[in-house]
């Protein structure tokens, strides 16, 4: 699964967008990969944190990739081959975490870091033993705090367990894409609640989704498989489930225990004297309920004869990134850039698109302020570049920066800043944020008029 974070000494510290990734499975060379692969991106709000229930967190990671394990045909079965148990020194759990950074690390300051001088560092912090592990987590963090980013940091093992306790699911599961040597790719899971429904009915952690309710989840991401198992609280889903690398298929019957609440609120209002229906949305933050909860409230208000919406992001610091983008594709055209992603090449962009057709095409006014960010400001952008909306308010935050969780092998984590954001127009969110076109609300039918000229300079 993959998990996305915005700490921030302004914003709270709570709000995730980042792929959490045990480095066993090799993949610090591929930024899309791990950053966009499209998986789950979720953020372990306050609330999560002070959950009873404790995420089952192995001391070294399960082996997620077709290689880590192998299988053989013993009297018609299969059988994983035993392996010796790993020991992670101290040392090793230091060059560990100097090895992503190397690999991975974006330096958002031009010119500061270098790979040079990061290879002099880890000589130096090598040259003597390390006797305890108190130890080497304090040279990880004073070697993290050397690169001078402010969202690269170290989590101890009690802080990546948190952050991995978030439920996407409803089921107390939470899932990742794990790539074969083929090119294909399984659903694993990768956190899994203790004494949670899945827990409860036999899932086990590191075991492969391979259906929902009877249907085949080959080639679906993980945020689509997560939205197949959400349903009203206390229903039950039925998951085919391949228990470790080569363990049997069991099909298993779970009830689900969704604490996640709506971030979504809306009415309709009338504008110009009566004469026009608008239906406002306000959304609080982005998560695992946001896009399908936006979609009801669209499709109410539209039934209602809304002729014009305003979507009210306001304060809403982000969360879920790819609820994000899921919920700005709703707006858009098939085909519509919905944001780029930039690593280490700065001329290398990955493109988002929107794969679908819009909910509604109906004028949209999109709300901002200066605590408009993250994956807000994704959403943000995204309509205000396709021409989809007008935004009013203040300028946003300007928090633009993709940052990755990397597992280590003794259950700690480290946080790193892998990529940054950048809007269909190719501009670079973080540190600038998104300027709104007007200030206060204007007319609709100004609104309607600035929609139109942006659409028509767009065509050329």
């Amino acid at each position: 699964m993959n998990v996305w974070l915005t700490p921030s000494s302004s914003l709270s510290s709570h709000h995730l967008h980042l792929p959490i990734i045990p480095t066993k499975l090799n993949l610090h060379n591929t930024l899309l990969a791990t950053t966009l692969s499209f998986g789950l991106f979720f953020s372990p709000f306050s609330s999560s944190s002070s959950s009873a229930s404790a995420l089952q967190s192995p001391t070294l990671p399960i082996p997620l990739s077709a290689s880590s394990q192998s299988c053989r045909d013993v009297e018609g079965r299969d059988v994983m081959l035993p392996t010796a148990p790993q020991v992670v020194t101290n040392e090793g759990l230091v060059q560990e975490a100097w090895q992503i950074v190397n690999d991975d690390f974006l330096d958002t300051a031009p010119h500061r870091w270098s790979q040079d001088t990061w290879q002099l560092k880890k000589n130096d912090i090598l040259s003597n033993s390390i006797q305890t592990r108190s130890k080497a987590h304090q040279i990880i963090k004073r070697m993290l705090v050397s690169l001078g980013d402010p969202y690269t940091r170290f989590l101890s093992p009690e802080e990546f367990s948190k952050m991995a306790r978030y439920d996407m699911t409803g089921i107390g599961i939470n899932l990742r894409e794990v790539t074969q040597d083929n090119g294909d790719h399984r659903l694993k899971v990768l956190g899994l609640i203790l004494d949670g429904p899945a827990y409860s009915a036999g899932v086990r952690q590191g075991d492969e989704i391979l259906a929902v309710n009877n249907m085949e989840v080959k080639e679906k991401s993980a945020f689509e498989v997560s939205s197949l198992l959400q349903g009203p609280n206390g229903t039950s889903v039925t998951i085919q489930v391949k228990h470790g690398n080569c363990g049997p298929v069991e099909s298993i019957e779970v009830q689900r225990q969704f604490v996640a609440r709506t971030p979504v609120s809306y009415r309709m209002e009338q504008a110009d004297s009566g004469a026009a229906h608008v239906g406002y949305i306000r959304l609080k933050e982005f998560n695992a309920l946001a896009q399908k909860d936006l979609v009801t409230a669209m499709k109410r208000l539209q039934d209602m004869g809304a002729s014009y919406f305003v979507l009210d992001l306001r304060d809403n610091l982000g969360g879920l990134v790819q609820a994000g983008i899921e919920i700005a594709k709703l707006f858009l055209n098939e085909g519509d850039t919905v944001i780029y992603t930039a690593g280490r090449d700065p001329q290398f962009q990955q493109a988002v698109v929107s794969d679908t057709s819009p909910l509604i095409r109906a004028p949209v006014v999109v709300l901002v302020n200066d605590k408009t960010a993250s994956a807000s400001e994704i959403v943000a952008s995204a309509l205000h570049d396709n021409c989809r909306a007008v935004l009013v308010g203040k300028r946003t935050y300007g928090k633009g920066l993709i940052q990755s969780v990397f597992e280590l092998q003794d259950g700690s984590g480290v946080v790193i800043t892998v990529g940054k954001y950048v809007t269909p127009k190719h501009k670079d969110i973080n540190g600038n944020g998104i300027e709104p076109d007007f200030q206060k609300l204007p007319a609709w039918d100004d609104i309607s008029q600035h929609l139109s000229k942006c659409s028509m300079l767009q065509q050329g």
